[in-house]
């Protein structure tokens, strides 16, 4: 069954329907592949096990129909270490929960796909007790706001301040995601960072934000949002300078070469062929902290008030 009417389609002052029923059946793309039924609630799916039933799509795609609660074992899993503190794991899975029931909608085909376009999902065998228990422990609990799904996000390390949902996609600005300072990530091994960028792979991977023929000589940043993240990078060339958006630098550098767009400073490397870049964190910093997440658990922090910090105004709440 499909879900719910998604959280914009409610009126002002009705609870969402979804609130109604504690048990949801979740359907999840897997694609083009074999399935075939091991029992009443197991199947393979290119040799991989799964809970639920599958259905084969008229393309040949295969859904997965699967309890909601049964697919968050396995996505918990994926997007949280299992070994963290049990408040942080319950954080993950009620930041989780909370996504499935405000992205999914009943006027599509399935509700999500099992990648990072949604959340990792890799079935039975992706689930760990870790994950299991954080899930258990918060069963049917959701983050809301103003009587609906709060929009969640999340990212590994904030690198010491939070972003702006404004800031950082230019959506309406929702009061729980306006960016606040982090002091609880500073243990990740992304906390701080250094890269070398070469000027020759900056040409190749900007070359439609320069002008034609144009090649990297230098970076600057040009604008900074209030959480310190760069909202403009100027790449000085032989042909003069480009304004690129600082969003758009990173997709086109990649995230792996710019971690974050917390960047504390640029700097040409003494070869003249390259720029150093040191930053801060890792992803794109909207929401929850993963590693804060860890930091506030292990200083004995429970799953509400970490939700409460990173999300604030809002509310927890259980599916009845």
């Amino acid at each position: 069954m499909p879900l719910f009417v998604p959280q914009a389609a409610h009126a002002q002052n009705d609870i969402d329907p979804a609130m109604a029923s504690q048990r949801q059946s979740l359907r999840v793309l897997l694609g083009h592949g074999d399935a075939a039924a091991v029992s009443a609630d197991r199947f393979t799916f290119d040799g991989r096990l799964y809970r639920g039933t599958f259905q084969r799509q008229d393309d040949g795609t295969i859904l997965n129909v699967v309890d909601l609660e049964q697919y968050l074992y396995s996505v918990v899993s994926a997007e949280m270490p299992p070994s963290w503190p049990p408040a942080a794991l319950q954080v993950q899975a009620i930041c989780a929960r909370t996504y499935v029931l405000q992205r999914s909608d009943p006027r599509r085909t399935y509700d999500l796909v099992p990648s990072e376009l949604d959340q990792v999902y890799g079935g039975v065998s992706g689930e760990t007790a870790g994950a299991i228990a954080g899930v258990d422990a918060t069963g049917g609990a959701v983050l809301s706001f103003a009587r609906g799904f709060a929009s969640i996000a999340y990212s590994s390390c904030c690198g010491g301040h939070t972003e702006s949902s404004t800031d950082a996609w230019g959506n309406v600005a929702l009061p729980y995601l306006g960016g606040v300072p982090c002091p609880w990530c500073v243990d990740s091994p992304n906390y701080r960072w250094q890269r070398s960028l070469a000027f020759d792979m900056l040409t190749a991977r900007l070359t439609r934000a320069l002008p034609p023929a144009a090649r990297v000589q230098d970076l600057r940043i040009d604008a900074r949002d209030a959480s310190g993240r760069a909202r403009a990078v100027d790449v000085v060339t032989d042909l003069g300078d480009a304004t690129v958006a600082g969003s758009l630098f990173r997709r086109s550098v990649g995230a792996r070469a710019v971690p974050s767009l917390l960047i504390g400073s640029v700097a040409r490397a003494p070869d003249a062929a390259s720029a150093l870049i040191d930053g801060n964190g890792l992803g794109h910093g909207v929401g929850l902290c993963q590693w804060g997440a860890r930091g506030m658990a292990l200083a004995g922090r429970a799953a509400a008030e970490i939700l409460s910090f990173y999300f604030p105004g809002t509310d927890i709440q259980h599916l009845t």
